[in-house]
This record gives C-alpha cells, sequence and structure tokens, in this order.
C-alpha cells in the first residue's frame, strides 16, 4: 500500500471518531441527580411504575454510598463532578422506540452512524444491529431468520413494554443489585437505551450481533443497560462499540451490563471502546453462569481519561466455565484500571484471564483482579496471566491480582509479566526493512494477537488500526 493510500486510511480512521454535530434535542434534562431528573426520564419514556420506582431507589442508594478513592493506584475521580452532567438527552427522532430503516433516522444521525460504518457492518457481519445516540436508541433491526426462532434483540425500552415478565424478573435484581457500588447505584437512577437480548432454548445465533453506542453532546452522561438471557444450550455473540468526540469538558460513561448463561448456553460479549481523552468510564459488567454454561468477555479499552472496568464472571452451577481476554491502552494523561473478577461457587468450575497492556507517555495501566474459589468447589481451577508493554520510563503498568482460596482441592495458577519494548526485537526488525514506527507496530500487533483472533476480521482490523492510531498519538 502507498504511502499516500496510508495517509487517506489514517485520516479516514480518525474522521470516523473525532467528528461532532451540533446537538439536536427532543428532551434535554437539567445537570446532576435529582429526584426530578430521575423523574423527568420515567415520564418521558412512559415507564411502568415499578421501574420508577427502582429507579427512585437506586437513587438513595447513590446518595447514600461514597465515591470509591481509597484503592491503591486507582484512577483520580476528583475532576469528575456528576452534578455538572446532563445525565439524558432524547435525540429529535420519530420514533421512540427506534427506526425501521436508516431512510428513517434524521440525516445528521444517519450521517453520525455511517461514518462509524454501522450500515457496513450489519450487511457484512451481523445478525442484528442497534445504535444509539445520546441516550436513547435510534435504530434496531433483527434478520428475519432469527426472529423466526424466536430470538429478541430489542432496545431496553421497547424491552419495558413489550417483554416486561422478562425484564422486571432480571433487571437489576441478582445479578447487579443498585446496592452493588456508587456507579451501578447511578446507573440505576438514570439508566437509558441499551439493548435486550434474548435467546431461547437450543438456538445457536450464528453471527453477532451489536450495538453502537455514540455521545455526541459535551458535558452529558450516557448509561445504556444492556441485558442478556441466553436460555438453555444457546449461544450467541454480543459485540458493543463506543466512541465520543472530544470537548473541553468531562464526559461520562457509567453503563450496566447483566448476562444470564444458562444451563450448557454459551455467551460471548467483546467490547472495543474508544471513548474520547475527556470521558470518565466507570461500568458494572457481571455475568451469572448456571450449570455446563460457558462466558466469554473480550474487551480492548482504547480511550478515556479515566477506565474502572472489571467484568465479572459469577459461576453458579457445576461445570460453569468463564474466559476472560482484555487489552488496555493508556498514554499521557490516561489512567486505564481495569481487570477482571471471578467467583467460583460450584465443584469443577474454571476460569481463565489474560490482560494484556500497553502504556506510553507516561500512561497508567493497571490489571486489578479478583478470584474467589469457595469452600466446596472441589476439581475447580484458575489460571490468571497478566503481561505488560511499556514503551518509556515514564509509564507505569502495575498488576494487583488478589485470590481468595477456601478449598484446597482446586488448582490455581498465576503469571505476570512486565516489559519495555526490546531495543534488539525493534533492531532486527529494521534490519529486515522495517521503520522504527513500523516496527514497534508489529511488536505490539504481536502481543494483542489472542484478543484479535477472538473478534470477528472487521473488529480484529478495526482494534488494531486504534491501537496505532494511539500509538501515534492520532486520537482523541
Amino acid at each position: 500500500m502507498s504511502s499516500e493510500q496510508d495517509q487517506l486510511k489514517e485520516t479516514n480512521t480518525e474522521e470516523r471518531f473525532e467528528f461532532k454535530k451540533e446537538e439536536s434535542a427532543a428532551v434535554r434534562s437539567g445537570k446532576g441527580l435529582t429526584e426530578e431528573v430521575v423523574n423527568l426520564i420515567s415520564d418521558d419514556k412512559d415507564e411502568p411504575d415499578w421501574m420508577r420506582e427502582r429507579r427512585l431507589r437506586a437513587l438513595e442508594h447513590y446518595q447514600n454510598m461514597p465515591l470509591p478513592t481509597d484503592w491503591p493506584g486507582q484512577p483520580d475521580l476528583t475532576q469528575l463532578d456528576i452534578e455538572e452532567i446532563v445525565p439524558y438527552i432524547r435525540p429529535d427522532v420519530d420514533k421512540r422506540e427506534g427506526a425501521d430503516s436508516w431512510d428513517d433516522l434524521p440525516e445528521d444521525i444517519q450521517d453520525t452512524f455511517e461514518k462509524l460504518g454501522i450500515p457496513e457492518a450489519e450487511r457484512k457481519a451481523l445478525s442484528g444491529v442497534g445504535a444509539q445516540y445520546e441516550s436513547e436508541v435510534v435504530y434496531q433491526n433483527m434478520q428475519e431468520q432469527w426472529e423466526e426462532k424466536g430470538v429478541v434483540f430489542c432496545n431496553m425500552d421497547e424491552a419495558v413494554r413489550e417483554h416486561e415478565d422478562l425484564v422486571k424478573e432480571h433487571f437489576m435484581t441478582s445479578c447487579v443489585p443498585p446496592s452493588d457500588n456508587k456507579f451501578a447505584a447511578l446507573h440505576g437512577a438514570v439508566w437509558s437505551g441499551g439493548s435486550f437480548v434474548y435467546v431461547p432454548e437450543d438456538v445457536t445465533v450464528e453471527m453477532p450481533v451489536q450495538a453502537y453506542f455514540r455521545m455526541n453532546s459535551e458535558g452529558m452522561g450516557q448509561f445504556e443497560h444492556t441485558l442478556i438471557i441466553a436460555e438453555k444450550g444457546s449461544e450467541v455473540h454480543y459485540i458493543e462499540g463506543c466512541s465520543a468526540p472530544k470537548y473541553g469538558s468531562h464526559n461520562l460513561h457509567s453503563g450496566g451490563v447483566e448476562v444470564f448463561v444458562g444451563e450448557d448456553a454459551h455467551v460471548q460479549y467483546s467490547t472495543v471502546q474508544n471513548w474520547s481523552k475527556n470521558t470518565y468510564n466507570l461500568n458494572t459488567k457481571r455475568a451469572l453462569v448456571e450449570k455446563g454454561g460457558r462466558m466469554e468477555w473480550v474487551s480492548g479499552s482504547m480511550g478515556s481519561k479515566a477506565t474502572m472496568l472489571y467484568p465479572c464472571s459469577i459461576l453458579k452451577g457445576r461445570g460453569a466455565s468463564a474466559n476472560h481476554i482484555s487489552i488496555a491502552f493508556a498514554g499521557e494523561g490516561q489512567n486505564i484500571d481495569t481487570g477482571a473478577k471471578v467467583y467460583h461457587n460450584a465443584p469443577r468450575t474454571n476460569s481463565t484471564i489474560e490482560s494484556k497492556s500497553i502504556s506510553k507517555d507516561g500512561g497508567r495501566t493497571n490489571y486489578r483482579g479478583l478470584v474467589q474459589i469457595s469452600e466446596g468447589a472441589t476439581d475447580s481451577s484458575t489460571s490468571v496471566e497478566c503481561d505488560a508493554l511499556m514503551f518509556d520510563n515514564d509509564s507505569v503498568s502495575d498488576t494487583m491480582p488478589y485470590m481468595e482460596i477456601d478449598e484446597s482441592k482446586v488448582d490455581v495458577a498465576h503469571e505476570a509479566t512486565v516489559g519495555k519494548i526490546g531495543d534488539e526485537d525493534v533492531f532486527y526488525l529494521q534490519s529486515r526493512g522495517l521503520d522504527d514506527d513500523d516496527a514497534k507496530q508489529m511488536i505490539v500487533s504481536g502481543f494483542i494477537e489472542p484478543i484479535t483472533e477472538e473478534l470477528p476480521i472487521e473488529y480484529a482490523v478495526e482494534l488494531n488500526r486504534l491501537i496505532e492510531l494511539e500509538m501515534e498519538g492520532s486520537l482523541g
């Protein structure tokens, strides 16, 4: 490929994430988190009383919980003023449940998602796709072949109306209750948008479904909720993409994800996040895994000023398993604090955690993990591997694994490596005709290969390209 083509590709990739649109809102809440704001959201969505009551209970939990401030090495949250965040912006679209076709969307929203590649991805690689703009899902579509098999893929507002019993049973009850942490409570009070996925027993959705979340307005918060229910023997792969342009003030992303993995079911949840460097990314993601079920988390965290993200798997049933694979990239001014939590609560459960991190120009990455094997969880096993790659002496990378092992008949393994890109490796590749930048990019691509090989090819290419741009300092 010529240098001119490379430059054009780089420009196109940057434009996909850095462009901005003028805000056009039908409803915009005030700043901060108050009972009036919560009621405005519930009124605008015309929600049932039980959902309004859950929001208000979550608000009470939020008001009574302190910010986490005493974790060693955690991101500094003192600059995050939630009272200056606008938690709810409904874009000016005609259909509250989301458009049935791209042509139904306003031109500026169409243009946003076309630049992000959503229509092309839907045509080539997806069983279904949803697109959220600000606080609302503006488009949702599922291929008929899966609808005919009983698969449901819709936005959460529609799910509250059309699948009320399922949502009422599962929404922020046993998986992520609002009492879990301050940001789960914040999410429970002002959540808006997100995806609902239901896969019936013994149905395999052969192509991934995707949701893409875009924050466009300055100083807003996005609080989408994803609820996935995979019945016995079913299988589904859900892909989530996120981005926001850079502004002078801070944005907040505090999503919530609840996954229910039935007996012998298999769910893969893949995330490629590219928030701008003014965004605080503070999420709660958790899965409950029944007997013989399998949960896989694949995460790429490239953007944000600060990230605190620790996907959790609770292995409830005998033979349940979890696989966590993550990559984090931190450049100048970034603190990316990620990891995993796994609870082994039944015999013969097993988990693997593989964490990769890259830091440069004084950025900080941290693996923060917890593995707990309960008494009685005999013949269980866990393996944790953390690898960190640093570009310079100013960057920081820490590993903070924590293990609670209350059963003796188990296998436990942990390995961690931290190192800089070796001059010898760069020299060797330069001797084969690569320049310095290309040599380092090749080393990084090999380093993150365990992540990219778990993604469909379109998303693996995108992840590699985002990291390349981060290395060049071209994003956010």
